[in-house]
């Protein structure tokens, strides 16, 4: 489901300086395809530029986060992750054993959600779904997932 979103060109849109540095985490967050915490980030960062500290990361992460282009998530396992801020919804199935992020949209569960916001007299304007489960084994050995 992963849809790459230009982070950079985000902040320019926004108007936030890019440095050198924070073009470089803006880039390494636009190439990730799962949802790295601060500590993943800055490994990746520093891949590309040794010289930026974790200070760094974490204050520009921050940054995006204040400016809407980021997304902090708790998937249950004591860390901030983080993902770009979709421009369509999506919610998110969390495997607790491996800490796998599955992103998935289900309009029957979109749609049952607002049904659920109106009957409780609200007009449903957003809302965040994370569902934390562990693979069912099937009898032949595979696992749920790997069924077409």
């Amino acid at each position: 489901m992963h849809q790459p979103i230009d982070i950079e060109a985000l902040c320019a849109e926004r108007g936030l300086r890019i440095t050198e540095q924070r073009r470089v985490i803006a880039r390494v967050l636009s190439d990730s395809t799962d949802h790295p915490d601060v500590e993943k980030l800055h490994e990746r960062a520093t891949a590309i530029d040794p010289g930026i500290s974790i200070a760094t990361v974490y204050r520009t992460v921050r940054l995006f986060e204040e400016a809407g282009i980021l997304d902090r998530h708790d998937f249950g396992d004591g860390r901030a992750r983080y993902e770009a801020a979709p421009e369509a919804h999506h919610d998110h199935m969390i495997d607790v054993e491996t800490g796998t992020v599955i992103e998935f949209v289900d309009p029957e569960l979109e749609a049952l959600q607002r049904q659920i916001a109106e009957r409780l007299g609200f007009r449903l304007v957003d809302h965040r779904m994370e569902l934390f489960g562990v693979k069912i084994e099937r009898e032949d050995g595979e696992s749920s997932s790997t069924r077409k």
